[in-house]
Order: C-alpha cells, then sequence, then structure tokens
C-alpha cells in the first residue's frame, strides 16, 4: 500500500493532459441512419464532449468518411473550427498512416474514442488501438449503431477485449475531478447547463444554494 497519500490517485483515472481524444466519422448519414439511440441525444453528448474537451484543453482529432456527400455534424465542427477532420476510405481508422501518426505524435499511452458507428469504424479503431499498445477508454453514449443489439455486442466486444467504457458525464467529472478547480468549474457548469440535461440543471441549483451561503 502506498505510504504517500497523493499516490492513492488510480493510475486508471483520465486527467487532460494524459491522453488524446478520437473523434470517429461523427456525420450526418450515419447519424440519421442510427437506431441505437435517439439522434438528437447524441448529437447533445457529442456536443457536450467537443466542448469539454475543448475547456479543458484535451489534444483532439477529428475523422470522416466520403465527406463529400456526408457533413461532420455542425454542432461538433462549430465547437472545433479549427480542426480539419482526417478524410480516409477504410472504416479503422488505426489503418491510416496519417492517423497513427497524429497518435503517436501526442506520446500519450491513453487514448479515448467515440464515434459513428459503434460496430464498425469505433470498435475496429478501437480493437486496433489495443492491439497497438495503448489503453483505450471508449464513451457509450456520444456513439450508436444501426440497432440497439449491434452497439451493445459492439461496447461487449470492446470491453472484453480490454476497453474501459465511459459516458460523456464520467469523462467530463474526471477531466474536472475537483470542483475547486476554478479555472474551468464555471465554464464546464455552464456547458452542462446547456447540454447535460437533468444533471446540469442539479449543477445549478447546487451553485446557487453555494453561492446562497
Amino acid at each position: 500500500m502506498p505510504n504517500d497519500a497523493k499516490t492513492y490517485t488510480s493510475p486508471q483515472l483520465l486527467s487532460p493532459a494524459n491522453h488524446s481524444l478520437i473523434l470517429v466519422d461523427q456525420q450526418y448519414l450515419v447519424l440519421i441512419t442510427m437506431r441505437s439511440h435517439e439522434a438528437t441525444q447524441v448529437v447533445e453528448r457529442m456536443t457536450l464532449l467537443a466542448k469539454g474537451a475543448k475547456l479543458f484543453g484535451v489534444r483532439t482529432l477529428l475523422t470522416t468518411a466520403h465527406s463529400e456527400t456526408q457533413k461532420l455534424v455542425q454542432q461538433v465542427q462549430d465547437v472545433l473550427p479549427d480542426h480539419v477532420p482526417i478524410e480516409r476510405t477504410g472504416l479503422d481508422a488505426f489503418e491510416d498512416e496519417r492517423v497513427v501518426a497524429w497518435v503517436k505524435e501526442g506520446g500519450h499511452k491513453k487514448l479515448v474514442i467515440t464515434g459513428l458507428w459503434t460496430e464498425s469504424c469505433m470498435t475496429m479503431t478501437t480493437l486496433s488501438a489495443l492491439y497497438a499498445g495503448y489503453a483505450v477508454y471508449i464513451i457509450t453514449d456520444a456513439a450508436g449503431g444501426g440497432s440497439k443489439e449491434t452497439h451493445d455486442m459492439a461496447v461487449l466486444r470492446m470491453v472484453q477485449a480490454g476497453a474501459i467504457p465511459l459516458t460523456t458525464a464520467q469523462y467530463l467529472k474526471e477531466m474536472q475531478r475537483d470542483w475547486a478547480r476554478h479555472e474551468t468549474a464555471r465554464d464546464l457548469i455552464a456547458i452542462y447547463e446547456q447540454h447535460g440535461s437533468t444533471y446540469g440543471a442539479g449543477l445549478k441549483y447546487q451553485q446557487t444554494l453555494v453561492a446562497g451561503k
């Protein structure tokens, strides 16, 4: 058991500086043909994730496929206007040398991956990243598949292969970690109020109580 209390922090926890984020093919055609989740809810999670990643300065990559016929979801591109997606033809982003080079350049051994569809591009990219030796975390609610079963089985397959599942809310809580970190706390709460549904409303109420003390 560690002697120094500071070492009790789990090495599994994510922080803004210890990983890179890959948003795979968050595009309209796959979004509108998704049947595992309600599309507007997934877009809200995508937007919440993109805004949170930008707030915390997380190194982020966008990828697309066949973008001549399907645009990147506008809400995501609006959050990251200077990010030019890597355009691919293959389903597995890790088979693209530019993606692999981008990952290596970051120097992180942890990757967070989410995207559309869960059972194809997200799964293949995750399995290849795991095989390449990266610790991979998958965000399941900013993703979606052709049916609930294909999404669920894809998540199960990735987890069985060693991926660590989490939701957008879990991810952003790990980024913040401590509400005393005022440099991001207020802005994160504001993002949650816009896109965080009931949790955002709860945070707003909590802050009202704190401010009244």
